[in-house]
This record gives structure tokens, C-alpha cells and sequence, in this order.
């Protein structure tokens, strides 16, 4: 082979490998989001899952959707390892060509270089082709070691982002005793009043402000878990996030209660998960509360009759204001996601769950993604 083409084929192993390795540091190892740096994940997980949310949604059985939109996470996470390992194969296998010189017997064609390339990365070397010199010593042992790094990766990976989903749904199985499934904000403070657990309100809005937290950092360091979802039935982060956004919203500018701090506290850090999750995801996020008037007197009505004390004012214009802030990314992750319809989030003149048409019958249009 001509000492150009070897010394070519160098260069570009290199320029692969760095790549690479360059792509895992910031995907797996570095705890930040890459919003504006170039990251492999991003290019293969977001269109591909444009192409499974399709597929997904014209299956007609909401239990084969829900089974299938499920897949996507654990698969597209396999599947970027299984790309890495290609990657770095192919850009192993070039360097492999450049020395083929070194390697006795001597390699002189590419797809002999793939096969020690992809025998080392395993690692399954069976010695029929031994590197005799320095560099191609290195190559090797630097493959090898790159294999074993690859699959401590990939293991480490598993266990952070299991534990982290975990953490997740534990919180959001919890809330369906007075949130409801799916959840809605004026059921919990109805509920709470009706079970007489308006004190402990404080105390779960301060465990949902620790959840926020979590999954802020969670999700932010590794977008992928935002594919995970649920294994219950009309269950979703997004929603129950919502959920407790709207219960805190309401506690703050509509209804009376001694729990307004902590929901006070709730809302800052829900709101910064919000913000933070539209900015790495690139949602064109409006100013709207979606909710109409209507929606909200009734929900008013409920939680007077409930036994709440409804604020001086203008409670509407002051509920309209704070939902501004959150409602509209909230229903464009709902949708991106193609997350069940909850009360105030999605498409809300059908919720399978109840078995009746849902109390607000005005179909909303469908937001656009």
C-alpha cells in the first residue's frame, strides 16, 4: 500500500477516534448539558424518535402505543453505544491499515484491518495477527483498553440513569393517591381539604421542590431520561410536574392557605426545571396560560366548596400571569413527548382513564411542535 494512502488513513483513525471519545466525554462523563456543541446523541436520538412518536401514534390500542413509545429510551441508549463501538471500530481499523506494515503478517486490505480492529475492541484477539513494532504495539493496546472503557461506561450509565428514573417515578406513583391519574392541581388541594391533609400540604410542596431539583440536574446532564417513561397507566412526569405547578400557582395568587412559602419556594425551582428543559430541547415557548376563564372559575367553585378561602382581587389576572411562565412549555414537552392528556396539559377532550367525557369539553387546537 503507498505510504500516502497509510499516512491518510492515520490521520482520518485519528480524527474519528477524537471525535469520539470527544462525543462520550460530553454525553456520558461531563455532568452539563452540550446544547450548542456538536454531540452525536442529539443528531441520531431526536429524529429518531420523531420517526417512533409517528409510528407510536398510529397504533390504536392506547396500551400497544404507550408499550411502544416506552421502547425508545433503552433502545435509543443501546443503540449509541452500539454506534460509539462502530465508530471507534472503523476509526481504530484506519490506524490498524496505516501500519498494516507492523502487523505480522503484514495487513494489506481494509476489511482484514475491521476484523483485528473489531477482535480487539471486544476484545476476542486470536493472535493471527501480531503487532511487531512500536506503534502498532500502541494502537493495540490502546483499542483494548478503549473496550474495556466502553463497557465500564456503558454500565455506569445504566445504573446512574436507572437510579435516576427511579427517583422520578417513585415521587410521581406517590402523588396519584391525592393528585389523581392523570394528576391535576386542583384535585390535590381538593383532595388534601376533603382528607383533612391541608397541613401536610407544605410538606409534600417542599418534597416536590427536592424532586424539581433532581430531575433539573438529572435530565439536564443526561436529556435521554426525559424518553423514559412511566410503567403506569396515565402516568407522566411532565404531567404531575404540571400538576403540582398548578397546585402552587393556585395557593399563590387564588386560594388561602398557610402552606404559600413552601409552594412559594416549589414554584422558583419548578420554574427554573421548566426554563432549563425548554432551553436544552429548543421550545419556542409562548406567553399563554392556556387555560380559559371558564376552566378556572370552575375550579374556583371547587375549591371554595372544598372549604378554601378565595383571595382579594383580581385572582384570575393573577393566576393567568404565573401560569404564563410555565404552561406553555409544559404543553409543548407534553406533545413533543406524546405524554396522556391531563387536566390542563395536552389535548384534554379525551381522558381514557375516567370513561366519561372529560368535565371540559371544549377541544382546544392542537399545538403545533
Amino acid at each position: 500500500m503507498d505510504s500516502s494512502i497509510r499516512a491518510l488513513a492515520v490521520a482520518a483513525g485519528l480524527v474519528i477516534n477524537l471525535a469520539i471519545f470527544y462525543d462520550l466525554f460530553q454525553t456520558v462523563v461531563l455532568p452539563r448539558p452540550a446544547v450548542r456543541k456538536i454531540q452525536l446523541a442529539r443528531y441520531l436520538v431526536r429524529p429518531g424518535w420523531a420517526v417512533w412518536r409517528t409510528v407510536g401514534r398510529r397504533i390504536k390500542k392506547v396500551d400497544r402505543s404507550e408499550g411502544f413509545l416506552a421502547g425508545f429510551g433503552p433502545l435509543s441508549l443501546l443503540g449509541l453505544f452500539v454506534v460509539w463501538g462502530l465508530s471507534l471500530t472503523l476509526g481504530y481499523a484506519l490506524l490498524i491499515t496505516g501500519l498494516g506494515d507492523e502487523f505480522r503478517p503484514a495487513l494489506n486490505d481494509f476489511a482484514t484491518a475491521i476484523y483485528v480492529s473489531a477482535t480487539t475492541l471486544v476484545p476476542l484477539s486470536y493472535g493471527d495477527f501480531v503487532p511487531e513494532q512500536g506503534f502498532a504495539r500502541v494502537t493495540i493496546i490502546a483499542e483494548s483498553a478503549t473496550g474495556v472503557a466502553i463497557a465500564a461506561l456503558a454500565i455506569t450509565l445504566l445504573f446512574s440513569l436507572y437510579e435516576s428514573f427511579r427517583d422520578r417515578e417513585e415521587a410521581v406513583v406517590a402523588l396519584d393517591a391525592l393528585a389523581g391519574a392523570p394528576p391535576s392541581g386542583v384535585h390535590i388541594l381538593e383532595a388534601s381539604a376533603e382528607q383533612g391533609l391541608r397541613p401536610k400540604l407544605g410538606d409534600m410542596f417542599d418534597d416536590w421542590r427536592k424532586w424539581s431539583a433532581m430531575v433539573l440536574e438529572s435530565h439536564l446532564a443526561y436529556p435521554l431520561l426525559v424518553y423514559f417513561r412511566s410503567s403506569h397507566d396515565n402516568e407522566a412526569w411532565v404531567n404531575s410536574l404540571a400538576a403540582m405547578m398548578d397546585a402552587s400557582a393556585l395557593l399563590l395568587t387564588t386560594v388561602e392557605d398557610e402552606s404559600e412559602g413552601s409552594a412559594r419556594l416549589m414554584f422558583t425551582v419548578g420554574l427554573h426545571l421548566v426554563e432549563d428543559l425548554g432551553w436544552v430541547f429548543g421550545l419556542k415557548a409562548a406567553s399563554d396560560g392556556i387555560v380559559e376563564r371558564a376552566e378556572f372559575d370552575e375550579a374556583v367553585n371547587r375549591l371554595t366548596t372544598a372549604g378554601y378561602s378565595v383571595k382579594e382581587g383580581d385572582a384570575w389576572t393573577r393566576f393567568s400571569h404565573h401560569r404564563e411562565k410555565y404552561a406553555s412549555a409544559l404543553n409543548l414537552m407534553a406533545h413533543r413527548l406524546a405524554i396522556p392528556a391531563a387536566e390542563w396539559v395536552g389535548d384534554r377532550s379525551y381522558l381514557p382513564h375516567r370513561g366519561r367525557p372529560s368535565r371540559f369539553r371544549r377541544r382546544r387546537p392542537a399545538v403545533k411542535v
